[in-house]
């Protein structure tokens, strides 16, 4: 009963959850990520940064040094490697400049070999020494302000400045003679603070385009169903401000493997309306004319349709069922079995109203009468549905309820004589409390599980609905540490 409608009832609940050069389109999405969130990216940002930017190996350093009476003796480090780099403290800022991104009061543990050798006329032959060393970096600084644009509906991100510089080393010699030379090695201390700054700096300048060649192969189109896609792509420049960064997505949906374009939808303001709490990592909101463009590609793919063949009540499938409401019905076919094929006839006006969407639905329902294999159309009735939906998060699915508000009927065809359309009325009504809303509410409390992302998704959010607009406030947090709450 009623396959067909299901997935729209689904994608109407869907388009809840999803929020990917200068345009002129406009953004049906936006996603503001507020400080916690952008805090949020960038301990995530530093966390890979500290695993990724390690081993690193620096050049070999090699230097003379004069000692009186013993004359030059040749100093060589090499093998050295940055195999720890621990971040302790890090802030992140948004502003006209870009996203600055500080760390500093940062450690990193080396290691390396060392070698030395001289000549001496007190001695005939050539004395040298080798072992290894440890390295401790204390206060490792790093400075990082990125610039973030669109660019041809993706997010490029470039590195505008950088920044590296090491406020204290200390090291420590192992093997040979190693408590002789300390000193020596210890004039090396300036060469290793500049090799590492310039190490670190050029692992990062490297980093920062492969981030931006990730970002610009984000897909600019999600599959929905196997009907629909959702339009990711970003439109206008992104928006930085003290306290957020702001991106705006096209976020309307269209027919699979068709060309997206911009629909001719008009969009009210931003909306204005608030979280209960000020602290979520990320506010996105939906404009109504995301529902309205799925809306559009079901009712353009024919797919808003569905055949009512099995109810409780199953002599109202039947004409036994219609004697008293329809006699001539009865009349001409005597106990035969029905089916109602409904059919939504144009695309539903779909209304984000305070605290709930309205959806008014023109439907028309053809009685068909089975005759053997074949099916026989008697009559048509057109109804207008009168609508309103909610939805809510309940733990990791999206859930809904779907309420009847009113409906009105005629008579569009017969095949059959006029039809007394307040009895009609009252068995639809009964049918549409008792039969449809219901078995799709139970659908829907079942809810939809909410996709993951790299291993994240949505926690502890919240679901307003103002004029024109859906809104979500929400924190993340890794799969795993959901599972556990």
């Amino acid at each position: 009963m009623a396959r067909s409608i299901f997935p729209f009832l689904l994608l109407f609940l869907f388009t809840y959850y999803y929020t990917g050069v200068q345009s002129h389109e406009e953004g049906y999405v936006t996603a503001e990520i507020s400080n916690k969130g952008l805090e949020f990216l960038k301990d995530l940002l530093i966390e890979k940064a500290e695993s990724s930017l390690v081993p690193l190996e620096l050049p070999k350093i090699e230097k003379s040094v004069k000692i009186p009476i013993i004359g030059s003796v040749q100093m060589v480090l090499s093998n050295i490697t940055i195999e720890k780099i621990h971040v302790t403290s890090s802030t992140v800022k948004t502003g006209d400049t870009g996203i600055l991104i500080d760390v500093s009061g940062a450690t990193a543990n080396l290691s390396m070999n060392w070698k030395y050798s001289y000549s001496t006329w007190l001695l005939p032959i050539s004395v040298s020494d080798k072992g290894s060393a440890t390295v401790q970096v204390e206060g490792l600084d790093i400075g990082l302000t990125l610039s973030l644009n669109t660019l041809q509906g993706s997010l490029k991100l470039s590195l505008l400045e950088c920044g590296c510089y090491v406020n204290n080393i200390s090291i420590k010699l192992n093997g040979g003679a190693s408590w002789l030379y300390q000193r020596l090695i210890d004039a090396f201390e300036g060469k290793i603070s500049s090799s590492v700054e310039d190490a670190v700096s050029k692992k990062l300048k490297e980093a920062i385009p492969k981030l931006d060649s990730v970002l610009q192969s984000l897909p600019k189109e999600v599959s929905v169903t196997d009907i629909a896609e959702l339009n990711v792509t970003f439109v206008d420049e992104p928006e930085l401000s003290g306290s957020s960064l702001d991106l705006q997505i096209n976020g309307l949906f269209y027919a699979k493997n068709e060309v997206a374009h911009s629909k001719h939808y008009h969009k009210m303001l931003k909306a204005s309306d608030s979280c209960n709490e000020a602290d979520k990592m990320v506010k996105i909101s939906l404009h109504e004319n995301v529902l309205k463009s799925a809306s559009s590609v079901y009712f353009e793919a024919n797919k808003m349709h569905w055949m009512v063949d099995e109810v409780p009540d199953q002599s109202l499938l039947n004409t036994a069922g219609w004697r008293f409401i329809v006699p001539q019905l009865y009349k001409k076919y005597p106990n035969r079995d029905m089916n109602l094929n409904l059919s939504v006839s144009s695309p539903p006006i779909i209304e984000v109203e305070n605290q709930r969407i309205s959806a008014i639905i023109p439907l028309d329902f053809v009685i068909d009468i089975l005759d053997a294999d074949e099916l026989i159309p008697v009559a048509c009735i057109s109804m207008v549905i009168s609508s309103s939906g909610s939805a809510e998060i309940s733990g990791h699915a999206l859930a809904g309820n779907l309420k009847l508000n009113d409906f009105t009927m005629s008579l569009k065809w017969s095949n059959i004589g006029d039809f007394h359309m307040h009895l009609i009325q009252t068995v639809m009504s009964t049918m549409l409390k008792t039969v449809i809303l219901p078995f799709a509410n139970l659908k829907l409390s079942k809810g939809l599980q909410l996709p993951v992302f790299h291993g994240y998704e949505l926690q502890y959010a919240q679901i307003l609905c103002t004029d024109s607009w859906i809104v979500i406030c929400s924190d993340v947090a890794p799969v795993e540490q959901l599972r556990l709450v």
